[in-house]
Formats: structure tokens, sequence, C-alpha cells
């Protein structure tokens, strides 16, 4: 199976190509052979590549989900991140557009965010804790809470419509991603597994996720 998957390293992620005839059990199994393993290519907070059209929308969900688990982002658009500056209200929050390398990299932040408190950065960033009403997320990538979500977040804060926010308990006061905002869903007591927050069709959609 060694040869199933090809990865490729690019200034900003990981290219993966497929050998010929391989099924996309194959591929996966593969590559979850590889992230067990600890393949030195994987590292947090990469971006790893797959050509769009290669697979069905639910086979990308799939890796998407196998990727996250292992703290690495998954997208079908070969480029650069959308770094393009923050409109005019954003420029309180941020003065210049990230670096890509930043962008690639992910904080790991190992506690709850409380109400009053703020968490800024140029990457992505996940929490192993709640993020309390009155509390603030603004990242130049992806959030991911492994808790529940209630205070203020925005994700792709330079621009970046690939981002998203994710939390075993997504209820946000706000969330925001890019220049488009949103409200968690009126029912959100009644949610009881992970969701996602991402653009779709130029709006943010609510999606459950396994986790």
């Amino acid at each position: 199976m060694s040869d199933i998957v090809t990865i490729k390293g690019l200034k900003y992620g990981l290219q993966l190509t497929f050998a010929k005839g391989a099924t996309f059990d194959d591929v996966q199994a593969n590559l979850l052979d590889k992230l067990q393993s600890g393949n030195s290519f994987f590292i947090r907070g990469t971006t790893v590549f797959v050509p769009k059209g290669y697979f069905a929308e639910e086979q990308n969900e799939a890796l998407r989900r196998m990727f996250h688990r292992h703290g690495m982002l998954f997208s079908t658009e070969l480029k650069r991140p959308n770094l393009a500056p923050p409109s005019r209200d954003e420029k309180s929050s941020a003065k210049k557009s990230a670096p890509v390398d930043e962008m690639q990299k992910m904080t790991v932040i190992n506690r709850t965010v409380r109400g009053g408190q703020e968490v800024k950065v140029n990457c992505s960033v996940l929490i192993c804790g709640n993020v309390n009403p009155g509390a603030q997320i603004i990242a130049g990538g992806s959030i991911d809470v492994r808790g529940t979500c209630r205070g203020f977040v925005h994700a792709g804060a330079f621009g970046d419509k690939t981002a998203f926010v994710v939390a075993d308990r997504l209820m946000p006061a706000q969330i925001r991603i890019a220049d488009l905002v949103a409200r968690a869903p009126d029912e959100p007591e009644q949610v009881s597994r992970a969701e996602r927050a991402m653009i779709k069709d130029n709006m943010i959609i609510f999606e459950p996720v396994a986790r």
C-alpha cells in the first residue's frame, strides 16, 4: 500500500496524488496508516490538498473529518489561501494580512476562554475547552472548539473564505467567516452533536459533523 498515496510538499501545504486504479477505500486506508504512523509530512495545522473532482463530495467529507481529527485542514482548491486585507470595521482587530506561512500553523489553547478574554491569532486555532459568553476568538484560519462555543468567533479574519468554525456545541453569540456574519440556529440547545459553520454559495451554513 505504500505507493497508493504520493505526497508532494508545497510552500503552503501538501498535495496528494493517487496510484492509478486505487479505490477510495484504498486511499483512505493508506492515508490513515500514514497518519497513525506519525508520518513527518503530516504536521498539525498543515493544509492537505486533494485534486478537485477526484472524489465524490461525501468522500471528500470523510477525508476532511479524518484530517481534522489529526489537527489538519483539507482543501480541494490548490491555491494559496485568500489573504485579502480586512474591511474597514476589521482594521481595529487586524492591521494587516497574515503571512501565508503563518496561516498554515495551528495554535493550541488548553483551557476555557472566559467572558471578557480575547484570543487573536494569524493562524488556525484549536481550543481544548469552552468559549464562554463574552469571549472573543479571532483567527486568520479555522477555529476548532473541543467544547461549547457561546462567544464571538471570527474565522478567516483576513478574507479566507475556505476557513470554518467547528465545535462540539456551536452556540455563538455571533459568528463571522471572512466578511460574512451569522448567528447560530435558534434551537441550539437541541443539538447533541458537533456542528461546523462554513461558507457555501456565499452564505454561512451550519451542518452536523462526526468527531
